[in-house]
């Protein structure tokens, strides 16, 4: 026997017969049974997502109570960002500082170039 292809069949103890008696290539059961797989599990998973989603979208708006409690909560990491922001930049205006200190304390050593923006 062969296939369409004109290949010669190997024998098979086993074999899928489709349509017309023509019987599925040996090599193509693994792949054909893994792509039934994934499309029912895509499948199942979507159906699932669709369900979930449709029962949700009553429920869209948030109540008033808890924005007001999430704009407060931004305000506080604002100021939070805003007091971090000023410490790093002492920070940093004292570590300049501390470099000048040592450089101007070492003799023979090159000069630290002005900040830019620094008269």
């Amino acid at each position: 026997m062969r296939y369409v292809s004109g290949e010669p069949r190997p024998p098979c103890y086993f074999s899928v017969i489709g349509l017309l008696g023509n019987v599925m290539n040996p090599e193509l059961w693994v792949p054909a049974v893994t792509t039934i797989a994934i499309v029912a599990i895509v499948a199942g998973s979507s159906y699932r997502l669709l369900k979930m989603w449709l029962q949700r979208s009553g429920r869209l708006s948030i109540p008033e109570a808890d924005l007001e409690e999430i704009r407060d909560g931004i305000g506080q990491v604002q100021q939070a960002v805003d007091a971090i922001a000023i410490e790093v930049e002492r920070l940093s205006e004292g570590q300049r500082f501390k470099t000048k200190l040592l450089a101007e304390s070492v003799p023979g050593t090159a000069p630290i170039p002005a900040k830019h923006g620094a008269e």
